[in-house]
């Protein structure tokens, strides 16, 4: 796999890392764990161990999926369909860029018991979460199809999953790290980040996605010729 195409994943990544609903649960197990006087660490883990893994084991099976269909039709990755495809992807990033986005959160009161009682039931929001969040994410959906189109396969290509997956959790692991220091830097750092996350990802996220479905759809449009 090319370093051309390791990079777009790593931008694809860093795309999805900027999910708001992560940070702010994130930061209500956070602010819970304070009231309570208990470390927020255990919560926060769980919860994001559960979201990572069904982003994996949906990555993978997407990937196999993709992969053995393929194999089934006989199919071959022509030059036509790679930039037809880069050119729908290019599109339909900038459409859901162009899409009103509602970035409120309610964490709600219902889980807050359970939870201080068994931290474990993080894991299991997450992994609930994960199976509603993953399938729509527009960026992953997007990496797994362009490390589909590898022909063949990368040998490491779960380890290119995985490692997407950790990349993308990495501000509310940030947020966690930042929530565990107890000096006064690391807490206006914390709230600065919070805030500065929760005002201006949704924003970051549309322009990358525009910047992303406008390389896209140049880079197709550069090799027209081979469109046809």
């Amino acid at each position: 796999m090319d370093g051309y195409r390791l990079l777009a994943l790593l931008g694809f990544a860093l795309l999805d890392a900027l999910d708001v609903l992560l940070v702010a649960i994130t930061t209500a197990v956070v602010a819970d764990a304070r009231l309570t006087r208990r470390s927020p660490m255990t919560g926060v883990l769980s919860f994001l161990g559960g979201v990572f893994a069904i982003s994996v084991a949906f990555g993978v099976c997407t990937v196999l999926g993709i992969d053995f269909l393929v194999r089934l039709l006989d199919f071959e990755l022509t030059p036509t369909l790679r930039y037809w495809g880069e050119l729908v992807i290019g599109l339909v990033l900038i459409a859901v860029a162009a899409l009103p986005v509602d970035t409120t959160v309610s964490t709600g009161g219902r889980w807050v018991g359970p939870v201080r009682r068994h931290p474990w039931l993080m894991g299991v929001i997450g992994f609930t979460l994960g199976l509603a969040k993953v399938p729509t994410s527009v960026p992953y959906l997007a990496a797994l199809a362009l490390l589909s189109a590898q022909r063949p396969l990368p040998v490491v290509w779960p380890v290119i999953v995985a490692g997407y997956c950790a990349i993308a959790l990495i501000l509310p692991l940030v947020v966690l790290a930042l929530a565990m220091r107890r000096t006064p830097r690391a807490r206006r750092v914390y709230r600065l980040l919070v805030r500065g996350i929760t005002r201006f990802g949704p924003p970051v996220i549309r322009v990358l996605f525009v910047v992303f479905g406008i390389g896209l759809i140049v880079d197709a449009l550069v090799h027209a010729g081979r469109l046809w």
